[in-house]
């Protein structure tokens, strides 16, 4: 075996060994890399050839936890890891935003990473470590590639940079953020964090590049010493004719600028290019057409694209006609959907979320079940894109890695704004259902899940708003940084940089890039646009609803919260749960009681009416507060069971006694089902406490009237 071991430290003080030639040798390309006892083998195959009529990379990205790389069996039936968590997908997007373009863009070869986590030592962070791995697989094998690329986290403790944060580090962080590039550019960012500044955002990114661009010469210098890593392997994936290029766009490209000038919809437009197309179709013979077919639509989307592109650079124009940093037109409505526990419609152009929010209670919450760690979420976030938002007809095949991706986001910018569960025990689910796309949709979902949060009655602390930023560059210098990009503008642009925030600062962002070279200045001026422009949004929002209601819809449920000493929570439950079902069947509740660190019993108890919620709240508390049953007093008490001597009655919940037969009623009874039957409501005093049971001794004749003696008749 020809191994080749190196090592390298990041810019942490931890170092990460690198290892190729031991494992998965039949691959392209396979590394390990190791820090500490975390683990990752990355693996990459890519085929000799290109399929027929292929235009396009298909690049396969994976990634997994394997269980038993930190010394757990998988939970469920099968026991054994099923389909990819949602963590785990969102690895996988990262690593893909950030390799994907940097394969040569005629590189048409069936390509696959997959990346194992195979140890785990709760220290070191593994999805730090992924996109590194991928790119070091990809730098020892002959497979053609434009980088090597590296990926970091990068937090901050106490106003400290950190690279990838160990976990005890992470929690303390107030910044989130997992960044992508080469030696020479940014490609990809993409985190959470607590509202810090557009220079602040920069800064963080020009830390995380000083450690990219070691990380990219390590692997340059490592390739070097493996001898299967050159010379990259020689393809020739697309066939060109310049002469039909030529044509084509000479016939098309200044039609494409005439239908770009004219600022029309999204439909209109597409009609508009659609047609530029099947016009120059129509042109050619039989035999022309034939010729050129496998080229049409290619060399049509150049021109096009290009001439998009001159007529915002050259003539400062928008597809829409708007301006660079123009907002396009907003409408927004609350409390739309009436049994809905908050509700919002956020349309921003042709672009439109409703977002619902459910409320609910500590056994709502969301379990999170994977290889390095268990957790329950109490706040939830989904995304939902149907076809025909877009105007489609196409199959649904589950949750797609997009929607997962763009949930995701959503879900970041808006956490940290909601209260802590002290001030809110619910459970929130947020449901974003996309009707209409034209750009932005992730971005709409932060507006309108602040807009629904708020119409529920959550009192965030501050309301959140979103703003999807676009540019367009030339070799020249020009630039156009566009502000509230279209999905045309998306698709034909440079970038496309989401940025959420409130008025004190970004709490989200997610960045991919296209194109080398974009300056921290240009950086800046994008993100002050941004700035202005989420204020805008913001201030559209508030002309629909301010601030949070200070009450919550009619029909959410209600919760109340408290703790109890923890050598009552056993009282509480009862032998196999049922003094607790009891009380949750009696008072139409749900109540959930756990320990928590401070070793206390924390209670929580969901009603849909007040009531309910007073008299389980109540039962509760008598459990685990109990007042002291004092003789002499006269008390109300369920019937637990009927003896043939008597009947045990509950005093106080947890604490019952004894009405003996005889102490029923005045008259003799031959059983006690004369008077009472199980389950019925007594009133009753204490007269003692047998010494020996230690039971207290009740009595229910003495509340009643005596009866009055009948005198004896004298007869004669």
């Amino acid at each position: 075996m020809n191994i080749v071991t190196k090592t390298i430290d990041p810019g942490n003080g931890r170092e990460m060994t690198v290892e190729t030639g031991k494992l998965a040798k039949q691959s392209d390309g396979a590394v390990v890399v190791k820090c500490g006892g975390t683990m990752v083998l990355a693996t990459v195959v890519s085929s000799p050839d290109a399929k027929d009529g292929v235009d396009f990379l298909p690049l396969t990205v994976d990634y997994r936890e394997k269980f038993s790389a930190s010394g757990k069996i998988p939970g469920g039936y099968l026991k054994r890891e099923a389909r990819p968590s949602d963590d785990e997908v969102l690895v996988m997007r990262l690593v893909d935003r950030a390799l994907r373009p940097l394969f040569p863009d005629d590189y048409h070869a069936d390509t696959q990473l997959m990346m194992q986590l195979i140890s785990w030592d709760g220290v070191n962070m593994p999805d730090s470590m992924v996109g590194f791995a991928a790119s070091a697989a990809i730098a020892v094998s002959n497979i053609p590639f434009n980088g090597p690329m590296s990926e970091v986290r990068i937090g901050r403790v106490d106003g400290k940079w950190i690279i990838n944060p160990t976990y005890e580090e992470f929690e303390k962080s107030n910044v989130d953020v997992m960044i992508a590039g080469t030696a020479d550019n940014i490609v990809m960012l993409e985190g959470e964090m607590a509202e810090i500044s557009e220079e602040e955002m920069v800064e963080l990114i020009k830390v995380a590049h000083e450690s990219i661009k070691k990380q990219c010469e390590f692997q340059v210098a490592f390739a070097k010493e493996v001898p299967a890593s050159s010379p990259k392997r020689e393809y020739n994936h697309e066939t060109h004719d310049e002469d039909i290029k030529k044509k084509i766009w000479d016939a098309v490209y200044s039609k494409c600028q005439e239908v770009a000038r004219l600022g029309t919809g999204k439909d209109e437009r597409a009609e508009g290019f659609r047609k530029i197309y099947q016009e120059y179709v129509d042109s050619l013979d039989e035999e022309t057409l034939e010729k050129e077919s496998p080229f049409l639509s290619v060399y049509f989307g150049k021109a096009k694209k290009e001439a998009v592109r001159r007529v915002m650079l050259d003539e400062r124009l928008r597809l829409d006609g708007r301006k660079f940093d123009e907002i396009r037109s907003i409408w927004t409505e609350v409390d739309y959907l009436p049994s809905a526990h908050g509700s919002a419609i956020f349309t921003r152009g042709e672009t439109q979320s409703l977002t619902t929010l459910t409320l609910g209670g500590k056994l709502d919450e969301q379990m999170v079940d994977n290889a390095t760690e268990k957790r329950y979420d109490r706040f939830m976030l989904h995304y939902n894109f149907p076809p025909f938002s877009t105007g489609e007809a196409r199959p649904i095949r589950g949750v797609s890695r997009r929607e997962i991706g763009h949930g995701n986001l959503a879900f970041r910018a808006l956490k940290g704004m909601l209260p802590d569960a002290t001030e809110c025990p619910y459970t929130m689910r947020i449901v974003s259902d996309i009707l209409e796309s034209n750009g932005s949709s992730s971005m709409a979902t932060v507006c309108a899940g602040t807009m629904a949060l708020m119409d529920g009655g959550i009192q965030m602390k501050r309301p959140v708003s979103g703003i999807a930023m676009g540019l367009v560059t030339d070799d020249k210098g020009n630039y156009a940084i566009l502000s509230d990009i279209l999905g045309d503008e998306d698709h034909l642009g440079d970038m496309d940089f989401k940025v959420c925030g409130t008025v004190n600062g970004i709490t989200a962002c997610q960045m991919d890039i296209k194109i080398d070279g974009l300056s921290y200045e240009l950086l800046t001026e994008a993100l002050l646009q941004a700035k202005a422009g989420r204020a805008h949004i913001l201030g559209e929002m508030m002309k629909t609803i301010s601030e949070p209601r200070a009450e919550m819809k009619p029909n959410a449920p209600r919760i109340e919260s408290f703790l109890v000493p923890n050598d009552v929570i056993g009282a509480i439950i009862g032998p196999g749960g049922k003094i607790i079902q009891e009380m949750q069947k009696e008072t139409n509740t749900t109540i959930t009681i756990e320990e928590i660190s401070t070793g206390e019993g924390s209670v929580q108890i969901l009603a849909s009416n007040g009531n309910d919620m007073a008299e389980a709240v109540k039962r509760v508390k008598l459990i685990a507060f109990p007042p002291q049953v004092e003789e002499g007093e006269v008390y109300e008490g369920k019937v637990k069971s009927l003896q043939s001597y008597g009947v045990f009655v509950e005093i106080l919940p947890g604490t019952d006694g004894l009405i003996h037969i005889s102490e029923l009623e005045h008259r003799r009874l031959n059983s006690c089902d004369e008077v009472c039957k199980e389950g019925d409501i007594l009133k009753f005093k204490v007269i003692g406490k047998d010494p020996k049971t230690k039971k207290w001794k009740l009595s229910r004749k003495v509340l009643l009237p005596k009866p009055e003696k009948q005198e004896a008749s004298n007869e004669g």
